[in-house]
């Protein structure tokens, strides 16, 4: 494994989330109309973008691991908090019709609607923040499943899975073209 010192490391995670957020700037992700026109399955840029990103991102990392580039840290699967967690985001996501990420791009902009989405965010981690030792010891702990991933649970190769996601992904995106579902990112 190469070893990357604590600072080197939090540096590598800036610079990388910097690129990635420069690249969803770029894809027009980051756009109220294609946000929207994603909830309305009238333009599919976001989830191709992101479908492409958690496949090429996730491939990547197991590549390195296998090289021995890099040690996986893997979290126990809580499926009471990834439950809730997916609840409360796709609820705010759908009401703000934003990420936290386009809070400060709009903000940025000039945006008054980011500004409302910027204080529900502050204020919703203040109150997560008080609630969370009693989410911690309930909710967020049940059923503890162990270190576990996808491969692992399957018993396939990471690569197996990854060329199976990708296969799928690319007939999909050409199914939403030749159809004419997707505005590409015009909407």
């Amino acid at each position: 494994m190469i070893g990357i010192e604590a600072p080197s490391r939090l540096l590598l995670g800036l610079v990388t989330g910097i690129l990635f957020g420069f690249s969803l700037h770029k894809g027009g992700v980051s756009k109220y109309a294609v946000i929207t026109g994603q909830f309305l399955l009238g333009d599919f840029t976001m989830m191709k973008m992101m479908m492409t990103a958690i496949i090429v991102g996730g491939a990547g990392a197991y590549a390195m691991h296998g090289l021995g580039w890099v040690d996986f840290t893997i979290k126990p699967m809580l499926p009471g908090g990834v439950i809730i967690g997916a609840l409360v985001f796709g609820v705010v996501m759908n009401r703000a019709w934003m990420l936290p990420r386009d809070g400060g791009g709009g903000l940025r902009r000039g945006a008054r609607d980011a500004l409302m989405g910027v204080a529900g965010m502050v204020a919703g981690s203040v109150v997560y923040a008080e609630i969370f030792p009693w989410l911690k010891a309930t909710v967020l702990s049940w059923p503890d499943k162990g270190k576990i991933t996808l491969p692992e649970t399957v018993g396939a190769p990471w690569w197996v899975l990854f060329a199976l996601l990708a296969a799928g992904a690319w007939l999909m995106f050409s199914w939403l073209d030749r159809k004419g579902l997707d505005k590409g990112g015009e909407a």
